[in-house]
């Protein structure tokens, strides 16, 4: 197995710059997760190590190996895709096992791995049937396991969970997770979907407008964003943000809380901020009477309340437990102020 290094990574159509410099450095083993809005780059990003699209400048890596100019054939890869890809007149077994059989493997090897890759996804009793008997889900097996077949160095996925609906999901998460915790292997993971990626990655690299915003552990995004976008992007449902100004020792006035909230960040006095909070780390205050709640939507063992403020703002909070609030209530707020996240009107930027 092997890692990934990216060095100054550049990806150019024409005069359109859509990958600018990327450096990034991916484990032996690691399980990382490129997310980010329709159009960010994450995916021409995954197609550059795979070879399907030719790096502009830069350097790309696997293990020791530069593999900026090699041929996709060359650079131990195998990706997954959305699409599934598989051959509708062959059997799953012949599926799994014609890349091996067109590069000319021996027939007792290519028997011996197939029957190792349907113990890992538990295709067994598919083996002879053909993609059209098939489930979504298990189709997307029958994908996976073409790739472990050929013994990569490293694990592509483009969005391989996109075409599924909500349930097999949350299944095919758990499928990939349990793998990469059997084989162990390099793999990088294409989503949009933030959810999958706290879920899945050891590391995240959040990407807007072919730049890196931030890269780390799942936590470490959820907990300490750079910016406005990462701290909007990471977390479900997204985190609140209100208009605010900078006071004397670090506090924030935040009209749409009607309330002054000890920050301790360090700023200049007067200077406009975006205030944040999560919605999970509210708390509503049936005896309050600052707030009216617009609408509210449960999930069954939480519910979601949409709150209005005078200054037309929203703010949504999470609620758990027995009483919940309910449309057309006024209630209060209350929150730990240490929870607080402050970031610049105009940079977007963390203000610490």
């Amino acid at each position: 197995m092997s890692g990934v290094t990216l060095n100054k990574v550049i990806k150019k159509y024409g005069d359109v710059q859509v990958i600018h410099g990327i450096d990034l450095e991916i484990e032996d083993g690691e399980f990382c997760v490129f997310v980010g809005p329709s159009g960010c780059g994450k995916s021409t990003l995954l197609r550059m190590v795979a070879g399907l699209e030719e790096t502009t400048d830069g350097q790309i890596n696997i293990g020791e190996r530069d593999v900026t100019r090699a041929d996709p054939s060359q650079r131990g890869v195998a990706m997954v895709f959305q699409t599934y890809a598989l051959y509708p007149h062959m059997t799953v077994r012949d599926n799994m096992g014609f890349g091996l059989k067109m590069n000319g493997h021996p027939k007792a090897e290519i028997v011996e791995k197939v029957a190792e890759a349907s113990r890992i996804l538990k295709l067994d009793e598919y083996l002879e049937r053909k993609p059209a008997a098939l489930s979504g889900g298990q189709r997307q097996r029958v994908s996976i396991g073409r790739a472990i077949v050929r013994g990569p160095e490293v694990f592509l996925f483009d969005e391989p969970l996109s075409n599924l609906d909500a349930e097999l999901r949350v299944e095919m998460r758990v499928e990939i997770a349990r793998l990469h915790k059997e084989i162990g292997a390099t793999m990088i993971y294409v989503t949009h979907d933030q959810v999958e990626a706290m879920t899945l990655a050891d590391k995240i690299v959040v990407l807007r407008l072919g730049v890196i915003e931030q890269f780390g552990s799942p936590m470490d995004l959820y907990r300490d964003p750079d910016n406005k976008f990462v701290a909007g992007f990471i977390g479900s449902p997204a985190m609140n943000f209100m208009d605010g100004v900078l006071g004397e020792g670090g506090s924030v006035t935040v009209p749409a809380l009607q309330r002054d909230v000890a920050t301790g960040v360090n700023g200049v006095a007067g200077a406009k901020v975006s205030y944040g909070i999560r919605p999970e780390h509210i708390t509503i205050d049936p005896a309050g009477s600052t707030h009216k709640v617009d609408m509210t939507e449960s999930l069954g063992g939480i519910s979601y309340a949409y709150l209005v403020a005078e200054t037309g703002e929203r703010i949504v909070v999470e609620e758990r437990g027995d009483v919940r609030s309910k449309d057309g209530d006024v209630v209060g707020l209350s929150f730990e102020d240490s929870r607080s996240y402050v970031f610049d009107a105009a940079s977007e930027m963390r203000i610490r």
